[in-house]
């Protein structure tokens, strides 16, 4: 959940993710593939859902720990070992996912009943809207390739345009402006 949370990635891009797309060292994952479930039940695995869905993303250290220990403890040290795998030891699905963590009683727990997976994802890019980056880096990150998909995470965050004038105000400052 912190991985999905905090590097804006789909269900489809966790689920795929092997031992090798991990870097703790410089803090990354790298996504490259992707599970789609058709509706037969068959696992596909092939590219992500966009063309810019292939993308290195930056993890916050606040995490790096988490993810090393659950490496450790739960992950093969081969270095194609799924980071996240079913019961049987072959990709999570979906309908797998929610029984064996117990979703709906740990979100009710948490106080957010309702809470779908997607909406991690959708946290995350709040969260990442929130430090003041660009769009373009907002797309990059969220594995993106146009703007109106994009704008779909794009929200007024509370105190924005305070942000936004006061770095105004130190560009000018620094330049002896004002």
């Amino acid at each position: 959940m912190l991985l999905a949370t905090f590097a804006s990635l789909r269900w489809g891009e966790v689920t795929a993710l092997r031992r090798s797309d991990i870097d703790l060292t410089a803090g990354t994952v790298r996504v490259r593939l992707a599970y789609i479930e058709r509706s037969t039940g068959e696992l596909v695995l092939g590219p992500p859902k966009s063309r810019a869905g292939r993308r290195t993303v930056g993890v916050p250290r606040l995490i790096v720990s988490a993810l090393g220990e659950h490496l450790d403890t739960y992950v093969g040290a081969e270095l194609d070992a799924l980071v996240f795998s079913g019961v049987k030891g072959g990709p999570l699905r979906r309908s797998g996912f929610n029984p064996r963590t117990s979703w709906a009683d740990v979100v009710r727990d948490m106080g957010v009943p309702g809470l779908h997976f997607h909406d991690l994802r959708h946290t995350g890019n709040m969260l990442a809207a929130g430090a003041g980056v660009g769009l373009k880096d907002l797309m990059a990150r969220m594995g993106h390739d146009n703007v109106r998909a994009a704008m779909i995470y794009q929200h007024a965050v509370r105190g924005a345009d305070k942000a936004i004038t006061d770095a105004m105000d130190r560009r000018f400052d620094d330049h002896g402006c004002g």
